[in-house]
């Protein structure tokens, strides 16, 4: 008779499979419909005669309207639903990414931006809450991890399309547009199914034996009740803490670097190579893989070694080179198109890590406040960063100055996560 594997592999293994993927396939939508403009920029902003500062800006509202929602939309996962919020939220921004597509005034797309930023304000911090309802701290950076690989995964299969779809012209509409109202449907799709496949608690998780059930609920209290232990932190003591400061200003920092590279990337390399968008499209993706490979490794070993704060410096020192070397390399586009490749390995690769940081801090509603907080002062970098890329294109007529303004965030980034005291954990 084959023997059973322990519970705890059962209940870890099963959990695994039944929600990463599916929590993957959403966030993959989420970057989709939050990124497609990147693409539709190749030729949006032309149609529409925006300038960069105007495409810059639009891009900012997304995140003015995402910053509002952060912490009282998480702090409604943790206390409420996070099957019945992630729905709405999938709903209402799959119906904002398709108004996308009707805008014509520069008015209009930064109205539409503002929106999509507010429809889907909290998914991130409520999908990391989420994740803390079922994934144990010693399993933690891996799940976050396999949540991040949406960011590189989306541009795998959304530049390749993004590409087609520019070169269309259906009944008389740009390949621009339709990419913004094709790219929407899905997550409309996803939000009603997200109501009947996500289950909020692990007690109440019908797929889990019984055993399995009652492992996995002692596991997460009893890690729950250890912190309260060392210290029981409320809302407002969590805001105050001096290591939520410490996370909060590197990860604005690093922000403001990654929004600029996600945001500008296709441009960046339109502009410095002269390559038709086809291909454009193909080295974008190329710098995805590289940082799928380099996210799922760096979260990988750090959950292996059990260290988090190097884990994140050497990535957000090694994307700060890469930018500081465009600036030379940006005369010669073959190294430049090497470079921007090279860069997607790290772009990505410290988040994850970053992210399971704080829940080694707090836990309950204290740590889903101080996830919507951290999130949404660190998403002040992507009001700012694109905004700051386009204005500084516009005023120097020169990329330079924008991949100075890239490396200085990182770098920065890097150094304060160097005065952050995050102790090891035992797996």
């Amino acid at each position: 008779m084959k023997q059973m594997p322990d519970v705890d592999v059962r209940a870890r293994r099963r959990i695994a499979w039944r929600l990463l993927p599916f929590v993957l396939l959403l966030y993959v939508i989420a970057q989709l419909d939050r990124n497609n403009v990147a693409f539709a920029n190749l030729r949006m902003s032309v149609d529409l005669g925006f300038s960069d500062r105007v495409y810059g800006l639009g891009v900012a509202m997304f995140f003015l309207g995402y910053v509002l929602f952060e912490v009282p939309g998480a702090i409604i996962v943790e206390r409420w639903s996070a099957r019945k919020w992630t729905a709405r939220i999938l709903i209402s921004w799959g119906v904002m990414t398709m108004l996308s597509g009707l805008v014509h005034t520069a008015g209009q797309f930064y109205i539409v931006r503002f929106f999509l930023g507010l429809a889907e304000a909290s998914f991130f911090p409520g999908m990391i809450v989420y994740l803390t309802h079922w994934f144990r701290q010693s399993d933690r950076g891996r799940a976050i991890a396999i949540l991040y690989t949406a960011l590189p995964v989306s541009s795998i299969f959304g530049a390749p399309l993004a590409g087609w779809l520019l070169g269309i012209a259906w009944h008389g509409w740009a390949g621009w547009r339709w990419l913004f109202v094709l790219e929407g449907v899905p997550a409309i799709i996803m939000g009603l199914v997200t109501l009947f496949y996500l289950t909020d608690w692990p007690r109440e998780a019908q797929w889990l034996s019984p055993d399995e059930r009652e492992w996995i609920s002692g596991a997460l209290e009893a890690e729950k009740q250890a912190k309260k232990e060392t210290l029981h932190y409320t809302i407002l003591q969590a805001f105050r803490d001096r290591r939520t400061l410490l996370l909060i200003a590197p990860y604005l920092l690093a922000n403001l670097g990654n929004a600029s590279v996600v945001f500008w990337l296709p441009t960046f390399i339109k502009r410095l190579s002269g390559l038709p968008i086809a291909k454009v499209t193909i080295v974008v993706m190329f710098s995805a893989i590289a940082g799928l490979f380099g996210l799922l490794l760096n979260g990988w070993h750090s959950d292996r070694t059990g260290e988090r704060r190097g884990h994140t410096i050497l990535p957000l020192t090694c994307a700060g080179f890469v930018y500081l070397l465009l600036i030379p390399a940006s005369a010669h586009p073959q190294s430049a198109i090497m470079l921007f490749v090279l860069g997607g390995t790290f772009v990505f690769a410290w988040y994850p890590v970053f992210w399971s940081m704080p829940t080694m801090i707090l836990s309950e509603s204290a740590a889903a406040a101080t996830f919507g907080l951290i999130n949404a002062v660190g998403h002040m970098g992507g009001f700012f960063g694109p905004y700051i890329i386009g204005d500084l294109s516009t005023r120097t007529h020169s990329l330079l100055a924008g991949f100075a303004f890239i490396a200085s965030c990182y770098l920065l980034a890097a150094l304060l996560v160097t005065r952050l005291n995050i102790r090891r954990f035992n797996s």
